[in-house]
């Protein structure tokens, strides 16, 4: 018996809820979780007699019938209290554990599937849902299932160790985490195979190293304590907050071209509705954003937003589009680049935060700068100056603000960490939209609201 099932409770409107005494249903359900399984389904039948139609007392009724090895009677009675109240989550859940009980894997998943459309967070019903499609030989649903079932219990705080998993639950949880980390082991190596025969073991190294530290089986030896990426960290890197000019030998052209970029952000300025919100709700901005003098806010004019491109901005400004040819954009299908106008109103403090991987860097190049604005990383504070392009890893703690009395912008924009080879661009490209495209197939089996942990969020 799960523990998800011992907790029903029918609700006020069960038919035939009036009929019976509360206390009587609450001696049913003490024999049944004592194990005097006779005596539950005795009592049972007892008050169904009086409230035939009541939801509860038939949960009870198939799960002390089942306990006691009379499937046939539980699975009647798990029908008979589905018809009673069809929209029941849990109902549908012990009716699938009865047909886990037969063997019946095909109506087990169907149970469990309905049980999710009416309760999508219910980790236990995704886990014993997947465990139907493994038996069913659905090996890479399976997968999604189990890994949308993991991801949900611990988003709730469960099943991060031991102690936060049921015993009863115990083998399977395993036995799922077990089958996601082969599952995905063999999903991304696989990926990267072509990239191996053609290039070599040598050349794919650190590409190596990072996938096992992605999937944990590495510890990440971070040679800067400062340096924390929340999703990917490719190893053996040179590090530091920022990076000296000198790696970025098209930074002199670039920069030159500040005067003509400036003008296309003013001639972009009073077009408000192409300039977005970089948090996209009311809570995010809350949350990362302070300000003394009014609300503050941190607005943009994208270019690209996860790889996306905005046409209509990129059509208003051709040199900064012709501009940004002459560096190394991230091209990552979904992800990146960002690229935008980053805007600070008068008064407003980016809160400190880490970026997602340290494969990437991000510049900016400054275009308006009042007084009293700064950019700080790893706890090394830069003064932006206007027309000079600053260089810095965002997967240290990093935080901006501008506390003047003007809007301060920035044009912003993610390249390549210059250290990494060109085989290893190709093999992190391939890798991350592999891992995207995981996580979005998982996201369409769960809740809508179930986020993917990979995007690439402008800093």
């Amino acid at each position: 018996m799960t523990k998800l099932a011992s907790s029903f409770s029918a609700g006020t409107d069960s038919p035939g809820l009036h009929a019976v005494n509360s206390a009587e249903i609450e001696m049913a359900r003490t024999l049944l979780l004592a194990g005097r399984m006779a005596e539950a389904i005795r009592m049972c039948n007892a008050m169904l007699e009086r409230a035939p139609e009541n939801g509860e007392i038939l949960n009870l009724l198939g799960m002390a019938a089942i306990a006691g090895g009379d499937r046939k009677t539980g699975i009647e009675s798990f029908h008979r209290a589905v018809r009673s109240d069809p929209e029941n989550a849990v109902t549908y859940h012990n009716l699938g554990l009865a047909h886990r009980a037969e063997g019946n894997w095909t109506d087990a998943l169907q149970a469990f599937r309905q049980a999710l459309s009416l309760a999508p967070d219910s980790f236990v019903s995704r886990l014993n849902g997947a465990q139907a499609l493994e038996r069913l030989g659905r090996n890479e649903d399976a997968l999604r299932g189990y890994f949308g079932a993991i991801r949900t219990a611990q988003a709730k705080g469960q099943w991060l160790n031991g102690a936060s998993v049921s015993a009863g639950l115990r083998p399977l949880v395993e036995h799922a985490m077990a089958f996601v980390n082969r599952g995905r082991r063999r999903l991304f190596s696989e990926l990267l195979a072509p990239l191996r025969r053609r290039y070599g073991s040598a050349a794919m190294q650190r590409v190596e190293a990072c996938l096992a530290i992605y999937l944990g089986e590495r510890r990440a030896d971070y040679p800067d304590p400062r340096q924390r990426p929340n999703f990917l960290y490719f190893p053996s890197l040179p590090c530091g907050p920022y990076l000296p000019r000198t790696l970025f030998p098209w930074v002199d052209d670039f920069e030159m071209r500040t005067p003509a970029i400036v003008a296309e952000l003013l001639s972009l300025i009073p077009q408000a509705d192409t300039r977005e919100a970089v948090f996209g709700t009311d809570d995010l901005e809350r949350a990362n954003l302070r300000g003394e003098l009014g609300r503050p806010s941190w607005e943009g004019y994208y270019f690209y937003r996860h790889g996306v491109i905005n046409e209509r901005n990129c059509a208003n400004c051709p040199e900064t589009m012709q501009a940004l040819k002459l560096s190394p954009l991230v091209q990552i299908r979904d992800h990146g680049p960002e690229v935008l106008f980053s805007l600070f109103s008068p008064d407003t403090h980016l809160l400190p935060h880490r970026g997602v991987t340290n494969a990437r860097v991000v510049a900016h190049l400054p275009l308006i700068i009042p007084e009293n604005c700064a950019l700080r990383v790893g706890g090394e504070e830069h003064r932006w100056s206007a027309g000079h392009c600053v260089f810095f890893d965002d997967t240290y703690e990093h935080e901006a603000w501008n506390r003047s009395r003007e809007l301060r912008a920035v044009l912003i924009f993610d390249l390549w960490n210059p250290y990494l080879t060109e085989i290893e661009r190709h093999a992190v490209t391939d890798l991350i939209e592999a891992i995207g495209d995981f996580r979005a197939a998982c996201d369409r089996d769960e809740a809508p609201s179930a986020a993917a942990d990979v995007a690439m969020p402008a800093r």
